[in-house]
């Protein structure tokens, strides 16, 4: 994925813990608060879940597309105020 560079304000004490953490582990600054972001974010929990995802057949999926567009239309429409 292509990366952006940005400007942020953060507190102090949290961009010396990142410098502290960095020095200590030899990953770089951004990459640590990027991967804290991801975490924070649930983004890799969700790219792990669709990586379980069997995709559906293409058929299949015409077929409950076509299934739900057909119960739409039966039901009564909203009434209008």
């Amino acid at each position: 994925m292509p990366k952006v560079r940005t400007t942020l304000t953060i507190d102090e004490d949290v961009l010396r813990a990142v410098k502290l953490r960095s020095a200590a582990t030899g990953e770089g600054e951004s990459k640590l608060i990027e991967d804290a972001v991801r975490r924070d974010l649930g983004l890799d929990t969700l790219r792990d879940l669709w990586a379980k995802v069997e995709p559906m057949p293409e058929a299949d999926a015409m077929d409950l597309a076509l299934e739900a567009q057909h119960a739409a239309r039966t039901q009564a429409p909203p009434k209008r105020r």
